[in-house]
């Protein structure tokens, strides 16, 4: 394996499987099926998971609502995925913990960095809800910041595209998938990867970022295999 320890960074949206809002209880058993593929290789899972499938804060933003507020409203529904995911997961009988950015000791442990590592240690899968726990950050940051503070190797960004592309592959047949590329030139092409913020702490820490296609079942084992999927952004 490529890697010992990856940083897995799912969308809440691509929870919703074929729904139009919510959790899809089939996507989620598949997901969990995938994760535990990888966590049985021995490969340390940590995961991150956003919350557009129940609640987005600039969307309430838009809307009229305070953007602290609906900031930390989408907090919430992070950790409602990922309760979700740590259900799913430990039906398939892989040993799980959720630790939150807020705390919400009822259903959850606070994030504790050295914490956190030993749960990894010891083959556990680690979600980390609630984002960064302050608002004005996404959860891609919040998973490049996890992914620092736990020493993984990369970041696996899970999409519904199979990579990165010169433009939108969904709008332009002509758009070319780039198989690897570097952080600056992914700036220089204007390429939508992660938000700025994300993508630059990053690329000042020399971590990789693979994007590729979650849904097509068995490409994250592969990917953890050594095959070509997907994109992967590097120095």
């Amino acid at each position: 394996m490529p890697y010992k320890r990856i940083l897995l960074k799912l969308s809440g949206e691509a929870l919703m499987g074929k729904r139009q809002y919510g959790i899809d209880p089939i996507r989620l058993k598949e997901y969990a099926q995938e994760i535990k593929e990888v966590v049985d290789s021995g490969v340390e899972v940590a995961i991150v998971i956003g919350g557009g499938n129940i609640f987005r804060g600039i969307a309430g933003a838009s809307a009229g609502m305070d953007r602290v507020q609906g900031d930390y409203m989408g907090m919430l529904a992070t950790v409602i995925n990922g309760l979700a995911l740590q259900s799913a997961l430990e039906n398939e009988d892989v040993p799980t913990r959720l630790q939150t950015a807020i705390k919400i000791n009822a259903v959850a442990e606070p994030f504790i960095r050295r914490k956190a590592m030993r749960h990894l240690e010891k083959g556990r899968v680690v979600i980390f809800g609630g984002g960064t726990g302050n608002p004005y950050f996404t959860t891609d940051s919040a998973a490049v910041l996890r992914a620092i503070e736990i020493e993984a190797d990369v970041i696996l960004k899970g999409t519904r595209v199979d990579g990165i592309y010169s433009a939108d592959p969904e709008k332009d047949k002509n758009a070319v998938k780039f198989d690897s590329i570097s952080f600056k030139d992914v700036l220089n092409k204007g390429l939508k990867v992660m938000d700025t913020t994300a993508f630059t702490l990053s690329q000042e820490n020399d971590l990789p970022i693979v994007v590729f296609d979650m849904n097509t079942q068995g490409n994250l084992l592969k990917l953890l295999s050594g095959e070509k999927i997907g994109t992967i952004v590097s120095v």
